[in-house]
């Protein structure tokens, strides 16, 4: 019988106690003695956000599934038990087996976004890990980090032994076939390090130096030993239906933020909006067989007892075997009073129609994503939609019985003006009127209501964007005081309701986002100085942060600025798949106000022709 690492005392101090206690439906246990290797799986947020992720999910499948391994999960404990366990000096420990996460081999760290960072931090301490990879001693286990902000890695690269850089499928059978070879040899953590450099997709950041030109900028990146490589290109999964994906996803026992089946069924998107990390990261577009997507769709939910399930990808719409997936779902679900999610839908006749088939009689909000209130900076975007697929997908909708529309808008995209700004407002009342002009007012039962919600764009890299600028903070909210007033003056403000992010929390991600090493020492003295948990606004310190960029004698604004065309970035030897070449391309594109068509549409070159696969392969002659 397993004995729990929290007491009951401890436990009826904390809020959401199974948080802790692990053995959930689908949790893998296994016989310690009999595994050679034990893998940490870590999501550093709120358990009820990292039993959310996906990655985490198909990555404890799979590594599971490994006779020789055992991987149990590691989420940040709530800041009510993150007290408790330095008070009372608990180490953090695994859910499955309820020991500390010190005594494993591997604790992996998947970072989906910066301002995650100095949770990491807690995690490392907490498990009593020296924080900096350089104070670790052969007892330590190997801290790997996962996730697309390793596509930036160089501001935390000080807390990291390794970087598997892209998917997670791929390379990590042969990185613990050698964690086993070194071992065996008496080799140690130095040899394992090195060794593990010439594995294909791994960083091993200790292995290189950077240098700095009297402005800042990169000079010159050393590798400190032979024979590592000087680019390391990203893992990319070719068959995303030959491939892992788990029949037993673990069933949490309190509501999480995905509380449902999650099927993925494509990785990427065709769309190239040029502010989108994801679109180019994840390059080319590769589609899930779909008799696999039914036969694990059926089987998760008989799995789980889940009564919701969800159909992932950055674009569904674009998935080109939807209608026979969707058909089958219906005709199997329907029965089972299982409801089916369809997010990153695009607004037109067949989306809604879709909709309409799975959405229970009362309908729920529809959502748009125009980002840009005025078709010129649609275009700057590339965003692939006009103002007449927008007011005409609010009209079959409000046709169809819908009444709340939600519209998701950035401020500060690159160019913007003040008459996009109030295009925003523009825009809105637009729908809100062919709300009036579509339903009668007999069948009306009551008012139709917009909610408008703008974030603040922030550039990441491998986007066209990564060479723009980013606001200040004083900018951000003077662009959202000014959408307010837009949307305050139009006839029909009434129906319209207006939101918008934090603009501290996305000046910082913003530098989080493009900074260089040099920001490791900004985010251990913030950590160090109590800051925690800074995607939770009611924690974030945006006072202690900058006071601490001064104490360091770093500027942030060195890292908002617009970047030279010629500038070496700190992730440019890193090879995401797309030329960077294609990207600036793309930069110049965005000030012409020239779109880009879809991938389906033609080939931009973008260089991920290389992989031979998914949608570069539809038609032979898009091949580069």
């Amino acid at each position: 019988m397993r004995n729990l690492a929290l007491t009951d005392e401890i436990l009826m101090q904390v809020e959401k106690p199974a948080r802790y206690i692990g053995n959930e439906v689908n949790a893998v246990i296994k016989d310690k003695d009999k595994v050679e290797i034990r893998f940490a799986m870590c999501f550093p947020d709120v358990y009820e956000i990292g039993m959310s992720h996906l990655g985490i999910q198909i990555l404890y499948d799979m590594l599971n599934r490994f006779e020789d391994v055992w991987c149990e999960r590691v989420y940040s404990p709530w800041v009510d038990l993150d007290a408790l366990m330095r008070r009372e000096k608990i180490p953090l420990f695994a859910l499955e087996s309820q020991e500390p996460v010190k005594d494993f081999d591997f604790l992996g760290i998947t970072i989906q976004y910066e301002m995650c960072y100095t949770n990491i931090l807690q995690i490392l301490d907490l498990s009593g890990i020296p924080l900096l990879a350089t104070k670790r001693g052969e007892d330590d286990p190997i801290v790997i980090g996962g996730g697309p902000c390793t596509y930036n890695p160089e501001p935390i690269c000080d807390f990291f032994d390794i970087f598997y850089i892209g998917e997670g499928e791929t390379q990590y059978r042969n990185l613990l076939d050698l964690y086993k070879d070194c071992k065996k040899k008496g080799q140690g953590r130095k040899v394992f390090l090195k060794k593990a450099a010439s594995i294909p997709g791994m960083y091993v950041p200790s292995l290189y130096e950077v240098t700095y030109h009297e402005d800042g900028t990169i000079k010159e990146r050393i590798s400190l030993e032979e024979g590592i490589p000087e680019t390391i290109e990203k893992e990319l999964v070719h068959d995303v239906t030959d491939t892992y994906y788990p029949h037993k996803p673990v069933v949490p026992f309190i509501k999480v933020t995905q509380d449902r089946v999650v099927l993925e069924i494509q990785r990427g998107c065709i769309r190239g909006c040029r502010f989108c990390q994801a679109g180019q990261l994840y390059r080319p577009v590769r589609e899930r067989d779909v008799e696999m997507l039914k036969h694990y769709a059926m089987e998760m939910l008989k799995n789980t007892g889940h009564e919701e399930i969800s159909l992932s990808s950055l674009s569904s719409s674009d998935y080109s075997k939807l209608p026979e997936l969707l058909d089958f779902l219906i005709e199997n679900c329907a029965g089972k009073k299982v409801n089916i999610s369809l997010p990153s839908l695009r607004i037109d006749a067949f989306s809604l129609d879709v909709m309409n088939k799975v959405q229970d009689v009362k309908k729920s909000s529809l959502t748009f994503a125009p980002e840009a209130g005025s078709q010129r900076l649609r275009n700057v975007i590339n965003k692939g939609l006009t103002e007449e697929v927008i007011l005409e997908g609010a009209r079959l909708a409000f046709a169809g019985g819908w009444s709340r529309v939600k519209l998701y808008f950035m401020l500060g995209l690159p160019t913007e003006t003040p008459e996009d700004i109030q295009e925003i407002a523009t825009l809105c009342n637009k729908i809100a009127a062919v709300f009036y002009e579509t339903v009668p007012k007999e069948k009306r039962t009551g008012r139709v209501q917009i909610v408008a919600s703008t974030s603040f764009f922030i550039p990441k890299p491998f986007t066209p964007f990564q060479w723009a600028g980013q606001c200040t903070k004083e900018e951000f909210l003077e662009k959202a005081y000014q959408t307010r007033g837009a949307i305050a003056s139009q006839l029909n403000q009434k129906s319209i309701k207006y939101n918008w992010h934090e603009a501290d929390e996305s000046v910082l991600e913003g530098i989080m986002a493009r900074g260089d090493r040099r920001l490791n020492q900004v985010i251990l003295k913030a950590y160090e100085k109590g800051c925690m948990y800074d995607a939770w606004s009611e924690y974030y310190k945006n006072d202690v942060w900058f006071e601490t960029f001064d104490a360091c004698g770093i500027s942030p604004d060195f890292y908002t600025r617009k970047r030279d065309d010629k500038e070496v970035f700190p992730w440019d030897f890193l090879d995401c798949g797309v030329k960077k070449e294609f990207l600036l391309r793309e930069w110049h594109n965005a000030q012409e106000e020239a779109v880009t068509p879809n991938c389906r549409s033609r080939c931009s070159a973008c260089g991920a022709g290389r992989y031979q696969t998914g949608v570069c392969l539809e038609d032979r002659r898009k091949q580069l």
